[in-house]
Formats: C-alpha cells, structure tokens, sequence
C-alpha cells in the first residue's frame, strides 16, 4: 500500500522507509515559528537557555505581528524582551514590527519549501501548505523544547482527499469555497487529520491556495496541503526558490484516505460563516440586509495584493455606508507597497476606509479595531468565535473580500453578485 503526502514527509524526516497512520516519529523540522508569543515562551525556559543556548539560531523565525505597534506598557516590554533574546543568541530571522503577518512574511521569503516540515506555535501555521509544506501548529511549550533541542515528536496523521473540479465562478472565490468545505465537514469534522486537495487545482492560483490551506485548522486538520505544479514552481521562483533547493513530495496512486470529497467549483455561491462557529455556513443571499457596523478586509486569510484588487475594483468610485467602519490590513509590508503603487489605498481612503498597518491587530481582538458589545463585523479572516474581536457580546461573520466590500457599501450584508 503506498503513502500520503503526511505519511511521505513524515517517513522522511524521521530516516523511516515507511510509517503507518497512528505512528509516533521523532523529527527535525526545518523552522519553528514563534511571534508574538516568543516573549511567554522563553520565559517558560529562561535558566535552559542561558546555560545551553539556542540549538540552532537559523531554525528559529520570529515576527513581531500580534500587536503592533505596541499598544500598551506590556506589550512593549514583551517585544523588548524578545528584541534582546535575538540579539544574545543571533538570530538571523527576525522580522520587527511593521514587516507584516507571521505567515505571509514566512511565504514571501521562500522559508515554506515543497516537501519541507515547520512547525509554529500558531494554529495558522498549515498555511504553507499552499507551496507542498508540511506545516503545523504547536503549543508554546513545545516551541520553547524544540528551542533548545530542535526536535519533537509528531503522529502520523490519517488522511481526508478532497477533489476539486472545475473552476470558480467570479465573484465566487476561494474563501466561498473553504468555508463552503468546513459547513460540510464540521469544525471538527477533520481533527488531526492530514487534507490533501486534489483535481483541478491549476484553476487556483497561490493567493487562492494559501486561503485555504491558511483555514485547514478551522475543519481541524493537522495539515491541509497542495501538490507542486507549475504555479508552485514559478511563485517560488520569483521568490527566490530556485528548483534545487527542494524536493517535493506526492501522494501514492494507491495511498489511503479515511474519507474522500469531490466539489464541482462552479457550483460555489457566496457564502457566509455565520456566528459563532466558522462551520455554521449559510449562502449570503439567506442573510443579505443585516445590517453591520465594522467591516475587515486582510489578516492572513485575505490580505494579499489579489484580495485588495477584488475590493477596491468593488469600491472605485463609491463611499461607504455612514454606519460602517471599514479597516483595510495588507498583510506584509511588501503588499501595503504594491497596493499603495497600484493606487489602490486611493480607491480605499477615497471610499471612507482606514488603512492599517500589517499585522493581526482587529483579527484577535488585540489592537485597532476591537468591536462594542451588540456589534456586528463582516470580516476576511478566519475566526468568529465568541470574544475573537476583543468583545464577548459582539458578533462576527465572516465572508470573502469581495462579499464585504460589496456590504461595506450598503451597509448590511450584500451579495456581491448583486452590486454593480
């Protein structure tokens, strides 16, 4: 019998021939992520890493992204505390405020490789599965041992194949489309589940992959992955991954899968998350003209270049509701640059709305755009679970770009079929 993708990494990384779902391997993987949350971490292992040290400077990547600029007394000291752990102990990759989200800023510099293995202490980490990573979240204290020994352990998961076939009916995107998926699935419906997408994926570019694979964790996968084809290959080229650098890993013809999906794309419609659980799915045309008070287009499910294009092609010309707020979050430095060339914070501030710094601020709740108890936020990201958005007593569905621009300009939520 031949080996998932999972099955395939995991053997590899562990000097396994084979390995058997369920099995416990010990691995090495190539970067441990930690943001934010470095400062909670080395605290855990302060006395270890002064009398051992970091095990490997290059395996740790850091990006100050959760609350940026710092906005309070603590959150300064947090990021203090860990500008002084990268300075002791060399840390090569070290991304300040302002670079952007953990996770685009690991996707744009070429870390995430086909066929790879990193592991970040935030459940977003599966992103990189978009470029043939496996990617995984892990908790601080694992994050905080692998600091100082560069391994851990890892089971090896069962696997969920999803076919896709077809192609998306603009202004359906892939956002429609995943949470289209984790309705069907359940927010559990994949726990420490590996999900392989197969079919016709040439018809999703990068941006659209990474937005699903960004949500993997949402249905409870452990990984959710792309093959390596031709659009992989060139996106990593033009990040400076050259072919050589890496060794993308397939799927058997004859692997296994506890349980296999097939979607035809063209028969996605607009869809909405609906509160307070990213699986309580509805069309948008159900709920379209409840009305809204805050809308959020970006975070790491929805802030990248193509997203804004979809947004501001939406709002050109147009302002916005008198009862909205509207926050725009590219997500690196690198998109706020192009979209700021291609003129598209005109179009946005000539709107009404407020550019925000690249980071992840109103996405938790954190920073620059907290909601009020008894408000409601239509927003691109990824989670609408009570609190998520710095307030037990508001409400959060969550939508694509093109759906909350559309509603940002009525002022309820729209379909974006229906706006000219």
């Amino acid at each position: 019998m031949g080996m998932t993708f999972a099955q395939k990494v995991l053997a590899n990384r562990s000097g396994n021939g084979h390995v058997e779902v369920g099995q416990i391997v010990t691995v090495s993987p190539d970067h441990v992520l930690t943001h934010d949350n470095t400062a909670a971490i080395i605290g855990k292992i302060t006395d270890e890493l002064d009398k051992y040290g970091v095990v490997n400077p290059e395996l740790l990547i850091i990006v100050l992204d959760h609350v940026i600029p710092a906005a309070t007394e603590k959150n300064a000291a947090e990021h203090k505390k860990i500008r002084e752990y990268v300075n002791k102990h060399s840390i090569k990759n070290f991304f300040d405020i302002g670079e952007g989200i953990c996770h685009q800023v690991v996707y744009e510099n070429g870390f995430a490789l086909p066929g790879g293995l990193i592991l970040g202490s935030d459940s977003h980490t599966c992103s990189y599965g978009a470029v043939g990573t496996f990617s995984s979240g892990i908790d601080r204290t694992e994050s905080a041992a692998l600091m100082l020994t560069g391994e851990t352990w890892l089971k090896v998961p069962p696997t969920i194949k999803i076919t896709l076939n077809g192609i998306l009916n603009p202004p359906v995107s892939a956002k429609d489309l995943v949470l289209h998926i984790i309705g069907d699935i359940g927010a559990d419906g994949a726990n420490y589940c590996a999900v392989e997408f197969h079919g016709d994926i040439a018809n999703l570019q990068m941006d659209d992959r990474f937005t699903i694979a960004n949500m993997g964790i949402e249905m409870g996968a452990k990984i959710a992955v792309f093959p390596v084809d031709e659009i992989t290959e060139s996106f990593l080229t033009e990040h400076g991954v050259s072919p050589d650098m890496y060794d993308a890993v397939f799927a058997d013809p004859d692997a296994s899968y506890i349980q296999e999906l097939v979607y035809n794309l063209d028969e996605i419609k607009p869809v909405l998350s609906c509160p307070h659980t990213v699986d309580n799915v509805k069309q948008v045309s159900e709920i379209r003209e409840l009305e809204i008070d805050q809308c959020l287009i970006g975070t790491c499910t929805n802030g990248r270049l193509s997203d804004l294009r979809v947004a501001a092609e939406i709002l050109k010309g147009k302002i916005i509701a008198r009862n909205i707020r509207l926050l725009i979050l590219p997500a690196s430095k690198r998109i706020y640059r192009e979209a700021m060339q291609e003129g598209l914070f005109e179009i946005f501030i000539n709107a009404g709305a407020v550019i925000l710094p690249p980071g992840c601020g109103p996405c938790l709740g954190a920073h620059q755009g907290a909601l009020a108890p008894g408000e409601i936020c239509l927003s691109t990201a990824n989670r609408n679970f009570k609190g998520r958005m710095g307030c037990k007593d508001a409400e959060i569905y969550l939508a694509s770009p093109a759906t909350v621009a559309a509603s940002a300009i009525t002022g309820k939520i729209t379909n974006p079929e229906d706006v000219k």
